[in-house]
């Protein structure tokens, strides 16, 4: 079988036809995971889908005995029966980033899954003489935030903050030494936040604050960017990073290439559900003491603060464009979500 697998170019597509591929994906069952699954299926590639119970398998719509069950994710993983015959691996399963993390010890944590785990399958990979390893790392790696007009890069030194950003950053760090110790084409993929049908976390929040027609007192955040990146965008840019040729052995960021101040993006939200959208013009300074004194800085930073990456290394050596704007991306969210 010859998979076809579409490339973005400028503003065309085209088409390279490839050998017969079988894919692994981890965390199938994910919000990212999942429609990287339905997606390649769709595009007639052969996919081995990896869920931690045979329940979740059921409830993404997978049968039983097309699904690999992996219950843990760690330094003792067996991976040998559901490597043999696969060509590249696309690595999204993670012990994933939350606000309040009730863990003991969050970094043991975080690296027994994110580090230990990842690595465990990368070593397993190569040993099999595994083609390529496309791992969905995170902008967390970088940073928490940037200066207006100062965006992050794929090269840029990592300096990651928290607990969840060092295990990626280690994670990333160890798939390196493996990748030219085993000869293993290694990709990394940086996404920035992640938005799309099923989305949780902040962004949902936000969603539903729209919906309910809630004051909001962010009118006056208007100077700082966030970029953000539409589920559709990064899974088409992962799809394409299977076996684009220029992918190997690179790192790579991944937005809608639209940055956004926090009220633009609220207003884009209400357009998108033809809800007016009421934001009050609270002074940022007075957000910022007010977040201090209740002990919610990670999330004013969200809100208040600037993360852009530059996404030119992404277009220029992939020659890949994001399918969806930002408009776009909103208006399918708000569809599905009804």
């Amino acid at each position: 079988m010859n998979v076809i697998v579409p490339v973005h170019c400028c503003a065309h597509r085209y088409y390279a036809k490839r050998h017969e591929m079988n894919i692994l994906l981890t965390g199938s069952s994910g919000f990212v995971g999942g429609t990287i699954w339905q997606t390649l299926r769709q595009r007639k590639v052969t996919v081995r889908p990896v869920f931690r119970t045979s329940v979740s398998a059921l409830t993404a719509g997978c049968p039983v005995d097309e699904a690999v069950i992996v219950p843990t994710l760690d330094a003792a993983t067996d991976w040998t029966q559901a490597l043999a015959g696969v060509d590249v691996i696309v690595h999204c399963a993670a012990r994933v980033h939350v606000m309040q993390d009730n863990a003991t010890d969050p970094l043991t944590e975080y690296r027994r899954v994110n580090v230990d785990g990842t690595l465990r399958l990368a070593q397993q990979a190569a040993a099999a003489g595994m083609r390529r390893f496309v791992f969905i790392s995170s902008i967390k790696v970088n940073g928490e935030g940037t200066q207006p007009g100062r965006p992050y890069s794929a090269d840029d030194t990592p300096a990651p903050e928290d607990a969840y950003g060092i295990s990626k950053a280690e994670a990333e760090a160890g798939l390196h030494k493996l990748a030219q110790e085993m000869g293993m084409e290694l990709v990394i993929i940086r996404p920035v936040l992640v938005y799309g049908p099923g989305v949780k976390g902040n962004f949902l929040t936000m969603l539903r604050w729209v919906r309910r027609g809630f004051p909001l007192p962010l009118g006056a955040v208007v100077k700082n960017r966030r970029s953000l990146v539409a589920l559709d965008n990064l899974v088409d840019l992962i799809c394409t990073c299977v076996n684009h040729p220029n992918a190997a052995n690179q790192t790579f960021l991944v937005s809608d290439g639209e940055d956004l101040s926090t009220a633009d993006l609220l207003q884009q939200l209400g357009q998108a559900m033809g809800k007016k959208v009421h934001l009050l013009a609270i002074p940022v300074w007075l957000l910022h003491l007010a977040a201090r004194l209740l002990s919610k800085g990670a999330i004013a930073q969200r809100l208040l603060g600037s993360l852009q990456v530059d996404i030119s290394k992404t277009r220029t050596l992939l020659g890949w464009q994001p399918p969806l704007s930002v408009d776009e991306g909103l208006k399918k969210l708000v569809e599905h979500q009804g």
